[in-house]
């Protein structure tokens, strides 16, 4: 790496030793599209995995700034690392948000932690749905039982499913009138089958594969807000905070390209040149494009999340804005280089792979400039004073923008790559 400090202080704590472990392991794992247990474990270890807990708990209850800096500095080393992590510190955060855990049930998950990694991730994703960013509610089924539910469904891209220790499964249940809630399932409970469909360009060893539920026991009260049906939509304004930090996963991937290209860049010493190509003046313009591109994006994310952290549609821009810049830095890095960018003897190539998911998360591009357009016009309208904004197609009506946010602290929440 370029500076081992860069980025690699949050909330007084030095993460350069884990990032350079989880950089040394990542290129295998990505090779071999294989849980990182060794990340996770080295992850772990640096007690990092319950950072959000809130501090009625005992625990750091972490800044949304400051989870973006720590995901950041993860994503520089292993971005599937952090993404399986972060899920599990998004889930620790909505119970100091939100409390709606059974609290024997948190306590347990607590204490296990405290001697191996315990992951969490939330299950929404369907075949048939899609992402529920863009509206729907769940075939998969609780059905009471005497004990309890039992819960029968598929979902889709359910990152680290792997290494789960409890997945948080989104579900309708068979009663009348319906609800919906977010059950609690152990990861070792019977009737659980994963279906490996994870095979994309990057992120291969986040293991965002299909879970199959066929008539798992839950407990009854190992439930997470449930509700009735009509207050279960996704809202995606709601968790814009959430969506941003998931950005500044990508922000580290950039910076690691950043590095990566810098250090071929000094290195590279031509005989027709006899100096390294980093002395050029057209290396040193495409150093300063790749740094405009990605500290850039690291100041929008940052300030928009430690200065407007409730207000969605900065939130929102920032997002895009920073997604954007982010693949074009990369881009432009892997298209400077040539045919080294596009080795796997440099990182380049992995890190361009990983950074084409940056926008891929729901809720997607089009979703979100769709939100910004229409608050655009209500902007506009209610300046103008008119009685309401011009209506949007009724298609619109299913992504929830401008729905007050949903009961169950789980919706909403960025949990795999779905689209």
């Amino acid at each position: 790496m370029r500076d081992g400090r860069t980025g690699l202080q949050v909330a007084g704590i030095d993460l350069s030793g884990v990032v350079a472990r989880l950089a040394a392991l990542a290129p295998a794992a990505d090779a071999a599209a294989a849980f990182p247990h060794d990340g996770i474990r080295a992850v772990h270890e640096a007690g990092l995995l319950e950072l959000t807990v809130a501090a009625r708990y005992g625990g750091r209850e972490l800044s949304l700034g400051d989870l973006a800096r720590l995901v950041a500095a993860l994503g520089r080393g292993d971005p599937s690392v952090a993404l399986i992590s972060l899920m599990t510190l998004f889930s620790h955060r909505q119970q100091a948000q939100h409390g709606l855990w059974p609290e024997a049930l948190y306590a347990r998950v607590l204490a296990e932690g405290r001697g191996r990694p315990v992951l969490l991730n939330a299950a929404r994703g369907e075949p048939e749905l899609g992402s529920p960013a863009r509206g729907g509610l769940p075939l998969t089924r609780a059905r009471r039982t005497a004990r309890g539910w039992s819960i029968s469904g598929t979902k889709r891209f359910v990152t680290g499913c792997e290494g789960l220790s409890y997945f948080l499964v989104w579900a309708s249940t068979d009663e009348a009138p319906q609800r919906v809630g977010t059950f609690v399932v152990p990861a070792g409970a019977p009737g659980i089958r994963i279906v490996e469909t994870w095979r994309s360009l990057g992120l291969r060893a986040s293991g965002s594969h299909d879970v199959a539920f066929d008539e798992v026991e839950v407990g009854r009260d190992d439930v997470i807000g449930l509700s009735g049906a009509e207050t279960a939509g996704q809202d995606n304004r709601a968790h814009a905070a959430a969506t941003l930090v998931l950005t500044a996963l990508y922000l580290g991937v950039a910076e690691a390209a950043q590095d990566a290209f810098l250090a071929f860049a000094e290195d590279r010493v031509p005989a027709n040149l006899g100096y390294p190509i980093a002395r050029t003046e057209r290396f040193v313009t495409l150093a300063g494009e790749i740094d405009l591109l990605v500290a850039g994006a690291r100041q929008l994310i940052l300030a928009a999340l430690d200065h407007a952290p409730g207000e969605p549609d900065a939130l929102l821009r920032a997002r895009l804005l920073a997604g954007r810049q982010l693949r074009q830095a990369v881009q432009l890095a892997v298209g400077a280089l040539g045919n080294p960018g596009l080795s796997r003897d440099t990182s380049l190539e992995r890190h361009f792979r990983d950074i084409q998911s940056v926008l891929v998360h729901a809720p997607q591009e089009d979703t979100v400039i769709g939100i910004l357009g229409r608050a655009a016009f209500a902007t506009r309208a209610e300046a103008a004073g008119e009685a309401r904004a011009p209506a949007a197609p009724s298609l619109d009506g299913a992504f929830m923008d401008r729905r007050s946010p949903a009961r169950s602290p789980l919706q909403g929440l960025p949990r795999t790559l779905s689209v």
